[in-house]
């Protein structure tokens, strides 16, 4: 674990010390979850998935859509009622 100190500026912003920044592999544009409870601020950094795990994610999605016997049709008509708040 690596322990750094770092200051809020006038304008709200925290500067994450270079050895933490190494340490985590962060990189400037990376996006955080920022979580403040009593006194303790928790950033946790956001990390996107990668196009082949949302692939595999939708190949399960469609065969258990298939074994459950939906049709694409059947997706657009629930979507289309959704959508019109029935």
């Amino acid at each position: 674990m690596t322990v750094a100190t770092t200051k809020l500026s006038s304008k709200g912003q925290v500067v994450i010390p270079e050895s933490i920044r190494k340490s985590l592999h962060l990189k400037e544009g990376d996006q955080f979850v920022v979580v403040g409870q009593g006194d303790s601020v928790i950033f946790k950094a956001i990390t996107p998935p990668s196009l082949s795990h949302l692939d595999g994610l939708l190949a399960t999605a469609r065969k258990q859509a298939r074994e459950a016997g939906l049709r694409p049709s059947d997706v657009k008509a629930v979507i289309a009622r959704v959508r019109r708040g029935k």
